[in-house]
């Protein structure tokens, strides 16, 4: 039976009855419902969740619709930090609705929710097909990004001055939940307008989502920095390549691109606990790498080892501020080795933001594609409060309070996580305990 707290439904506006402008195209109809296994990792809810089969809406057009494509006016945001795609996203969005759909009007927001505040003074932009026609050629976000708490009520105040009925938000679980606040405030105004996400976060984390736009890119590019690190290990003796990836939460990105990349000796990420010090702590195996192979690569997420630092506060965006735990195994190793009176080359390459603002690569740029038009088929359709995704290669929709109830993470029980302990040949436990 379907756990109540797995609701799939989709809120809509009201019945589709105009007629769908679109001549090549399947029509997806409005009551078409995918059963679909989610394995437990995906789920990620608790420890005693089991896998499930789930009903799914199936994304694509439907044969009737819900706003008059000559009369709507649609708008485009993006938050949060930077990642491959995002661009292209934007693209697909305003291709389809403009050949395809001929609606009025989309305005892109400029550096996030900001955007919708007067007092930042941030000018919209009017989004044509000629300006985004080569858009997916540069990384980033053409209409900038910014992070922080905006009042629900002023964007909704300036959603209506602007006469938009149509607000797709492209962003991470931040922006999601900002979807979510956005929505009450529409609902409580009896409103009818669609928040359409489309959920973006190169660490992979959105809960119910197997993959975000980007990660293929990202781990991509985090590979050419291991076989850096792994070039300067070799070249010296006990040489060490250290190289920190982004995972504020979640390890994906560094556990992705350590089995894409066979030269990974250990892999921290903020899921596993680690100890430094002790005969099963990170430096004693690190030393018995070196004495069997002299050298090492060691690949960090950003948010491996916050056990080590006491509450650093938060930021503008609510985020806990991060210990920087590289900074803290670079002086380790060093004074470790050094009491040795071992002679060691530590390399330290930190390539996140070149990872960030890359462009998106083949696939994530088809991935990219499909989610832009899939969203606007939503819009279209008068349904709201949803996130399009992508769940074993059906595009699915699914409701903003699903993906919005915890951040994914790596399973440590899980076989992706032990087949990453096989690539690198660490312990299953660097802990004392």
């Amino acid at each position: 039976m379907q756990k109540k707290s797995f609701e799939t439904a989709i809120a809509t506006l009201g019945e589709p009855k105009i007629s769908s402008p679109l001549t090549l195209c399947r029509f997806v109809p409005d009551s078409r419902r995918l059963k679909l296994h989610v394995p437990r990792d995906i789920l990620a809810d608790s420890e005693g969740d089991k896998e499930q089969w789930l009903e799914f809406e199936e994304a694509g057009p439907r044969e009737k619709i819900y706003y008059d494509p000559t009369k709507v006016k649609c708008a485009i945001v993006t938050c949060g930090g930077l990642c491959p795609g995002i661009n292209d996203v934007i693209r697909s969005i305003v291709m389809e609705a403009h050949h395809h759909y001929n609606v009025a009007s989309i305005l892109g927001i400029r550096y996030g929710l900001q955007g919708f505040v007067p007092e930042y003074g941030h000018e919209v932009v009017e989004l044509t097909p000629q300006k985004v026609s080569d858009i997916h050629e540069f990384g980033g976000t053409m209409l900038g990004s910014s992070r922080g708490h905006q009042p629900p009520e002023q964007i909704v105040d300036a959603l209506e001055r602007m006469n938009i009925s149509v607000l797709f938000m492209i962003g991470g679980d931040g922006t999601m939940k900002a979807a979510q606040a956005i929505s009450r405030e529409i609902r409580e105004r009896k409103l009818k307008m669609s928040i359409i996400g489309i959920p973006k976060t190169i660490d992979n984390d959105i809960h119910f989502i197997s993959k975000t736009f980007g990660f293929d890119s990202a781990v991509a590019k985090a590979t050419e920095s291991i076989r850096s690190a792994h070039t300067e290990a070799l070249g010296a003796p006990n040489g060490i390549g250290m190289v920190k990836l982004m995972g504020r939460e979640s390890g994906f990105i560094a556990a992705q691109a350590t089995l894409a990349l066979k030269d990974v000796n250990f892999v921290l990420v903020p899921e596993v606990k680690f100890d430094l010090e002790g005969k099963n702590g990170l430096l004693a195996h690190l030393e018995k790498r070196l004495k069997s192979r002299g050298h090492a690569v060691v690949v960090v997420a950003e948010g491996a080892g916050q056990e080590h630092f006491e509450n650093t506060g938060t930021d503008a965006s609510g985020n806990i501020i991060l210990g920087d735990i590289c900074e803290i195994l670079c002086s380790s190793i060093k004074k470790h080795f050094s009491d040795l009176n071992w002679d060691t080359t530590l390399k330290f390459i930190d390539p996140s933001y070149i990872i960030r603002s890359i462009p998106a690569n083949a696939n994530d740029r088809v991935y990219c594609g499909f989610l832009g038009q899939n969203a606007v088929h939503a819009a279209m359709g008068g349904k709201t409060e949803l996130v399009v995704s992508m769940l074993q290669d059906y595009y699915i929709y699914l409701p903003l309070a699903l993906v919005t109830r915890k951040r994914r993470r790596i399973n440590p029980q899980s076989n992706f996580w032990s087949a990453v302990l096989e690539s690198t040949g660490q312990p299953f436990n660097l802990c004392n305990e």
